[in-house]
């Protein structure tokens, strides 16, 4: 997650560290692809702010797309997840959605100076809260955060759970966060018009909880 935890970003709030993944075996093929069972690896970690079951790991898809769509308060976030990028991370976040973690959540974190992201995914609404597991980064060096990208927040190296972040405006950051899907035009609007009214700075660094709250409703997969 985007955290104060992460010095190299300057955010500020703390997500709970989740677990690990191994880089992924490709398939040259454009169908999906189940991945063998020791693609991905979720390791416990701390309690689970909502109970769930941690994704299995023998089904992993690496090939392929697909698309989710955030029900919010403000209108709909679909956003456009990349199996061959992320394998673990899109497995991990369909786990999630599927048992309904992220139903009900506020978006706890905007931040509006320099980096121009909303944080999402703890159902605490704390910025502390994780799914009880972690997993390894999924990342290149030549990762960048233009407008539209969404990516895990995390508190340093392969500490992923399930906070999330969706970038407004093209910010610069170390490629040190885990790309793995991108929202459409649509949905970038509606987080624009989430952060245009800015944060109520409460967190050390600035940022804060969004002034026009932005809270999922569910999320389900597009059909």
């Amino acid at each position: 997650m985007i955290s104060s935890r992460i010095l190299v970003l300057g955010f500020a709030a703390a997500l709970v560290p989740l677990a690990a993944c191994s880089p992924a075996d490709r398939s040259p093929s454009g169908g999906e692809q189940t991945a063998e069972a020791s693609l991905c690896s979720y390791e416990p970690f701390g309690d689970p702010a909502r109970a769930v079951d941690p994704p299995s790991t023998n089904d992993v898809q690496t090939t392929g797309t697909v698309d989710y769509v955030l029900d919010t308060n403000q209108g709909p976030i679909t956003i456009s997840m990349d199996r061959s990028a992320a394998p673990c991370t899109v497995h991990s976040f369909e786990a999630l959605a599927q048992q309904g973690f992220y139903d009900d959540t506020r978006c706890h974190r905007l931040v509006d100076s320099g980096i121009f992201v909303l944080q999402c995914g703890d159902p605490t609404g704390t910025g502390r809260g994780g799914p009880g597991y972690r997993f390894a980064d999924e990342v290149k060096g030549s990762t960048t955060y233009q407008a539209g990208t969404v990516a895990m927040a995390n508190a340093g190296p392969d500490t992923n759970g399930s906070q999330f972040f969706l970038v407004y405006a093209d910010t610069e950051l170390p490629p040190s966060y885990t790309v793995f899907g991108r929202m459409d035009p649509d949905s970038l609007g509606v987080v624009n018009r989430i952060a245009v009214e800015g944060q109520d700075g409460s967190n050390p660094d600035g940022s804060g909880r969004p002034n026009n709250e932005a809270r999922i409703i569910d999320v389900k997969r597009a059909p």
